[in-house]
C-alpha cells in the first residue's frame, strides 16, 4: 500500500514499504485457482475471511491475514480471533462517515485487540489525531494527498481531555497524579 503513514512507539512516520495488500477475491476459488497476490500478507474482508476460513480456500493457504471491516460490520464477530490477527483494516466510506472510529474504540478498549489497526478509504489530514486517539496505527491517506502533508496531522494534539485508546485515564487525573 502507497501513501501510508505508521506510529511505532509512539512516534509517526511513513512508510516507505508496506507488506499487506488488499485481496481482489471474485467468485469462487474453483473460478479463480491463482494466489490472488504474489505476497503473504493480506487483507481481506470480513465476507472473505469468513468464506476463507469455511473452505480453506485455497487462494489464501499460506497467507497471513488481516480482517477489511466495513462501516456496517459488528467487530465483535472477531474476538475469538483477535489474539491471532496482526491487522484489522477500518474502512471510512466518506470524510463525514465516523463509524470506523467506534469500531477501533471498541477494538481496543472493550475486546481488547493489541494488533495494527489501520485506517482505509477517505482518510485526511484533519481526521489522523483523533484516529491515533481511537487506537489507529497505521493510515492509508487518500492517494491524491500526500503522506507527507498529512503526517503533519498527528502532531499537536496530544492532550485530549477525554479518556482514549492512547491514554485511558483523562486529563483531569492525569494533572491530579502529577501534583500529587
Amino acid at each position: 500500500m502507497e501513501n501510508l503513514i505508521s506510529v511505532a512507539g509512539g512516534e509517526a512516520h511513513l512508510c516507505t514499504e508496506d507488506h499487506w495488500a488488499l485481496a481482489e477475491m471474485q467468485g469462487p476459488a474453483e473460478e479463480q485457482a491463482e494466489p490472488i497476490v504474489s505476497t503473504p500478507y493480506l487483507i481481506v474482508t470480513l465476507d472473505q475471511w469468513r468464506h476463507a476460513w469455511q473452505t480453506s480456500d485455497p487462494r489464501i493457504a499460506n497467507a497471513e491475514l488481516g480482517i477489511l471491516i466495513a462501516p456496517d460490520d459488528d467487530p465483535a464477530i472477531l474476538t475469538p480471533w483477535l489474539k491471532a490477527l496482526p491487522l484489522i483494516a477500518l474502512q471510512f466510506a466518506s470524510f463525514s462517515d465516523g463509524r470506523a472510529y467506534s469500531q477501533a474504540m471498541m477494538l481496543r478498549n472493550r475486546y481488547g485487540f493489541e494488533g495494527d489497526i489501520r485506517a482505509l478509504g477517505d482518510v485526511l489530514r484533519d481526521q489522523l489525531a483523533l484516529m491515533r486517539h481511537c487506537g489507529f496505527t497505521s493510515f492509508a491517506v487518500r492517494a491524491d494527498k500526500p503522506a507527507s502533508e498529512a503526517i503533519k496531522g498527528l502532531s499537536g494534539y496530544d492532550q485530549i481531555y477525554a479518556r482514549t485508546a492512547v491514554n485511558p485515564e483523562p486529563l483531569f487525573r492525569r494533572r491530579q497524579r502529577a501534583g500529587a
